[in-house]
């Protein structure tokens, strides 16, 4: 098993939270919650999702894509 770690962005958007993974946003790893928390658990499961999406067409996740240390909170997920 691999552990990547990406880096999110959590932003407060009118009246809801905005989160989403640079790295990953074009392919659509980008979600909302109604609270911080909530943002961050939902873009932990887009990015999941995103990850074996792209295991399983055979692409490469690209080191460049994947950061340790950030400002947000990252997420890492094992696939």
């Amino acid at each position: 098993m691999t552990t990547y770690t990406f880096k999110i962005v959590v932003e407060p958007d009118e009246d809801r939270w905005h989160a989403y993974s640079p790295a990953l946003v074009e392919r659509g790893a980008a979600t909302w919650g109604a609270t911080r928390e909530e943002a961050l658990a939902n873009i932990e499961e887009v990015v999941r999702l995103v990850v074996a999406s792209m295991m399983a067409q055979g692409e490469a996740i690209e080191p460049a894509d994947t950061v340790e240390v950030t400002r947000e909170p990252p997420v890492a997920v094992t696939v």
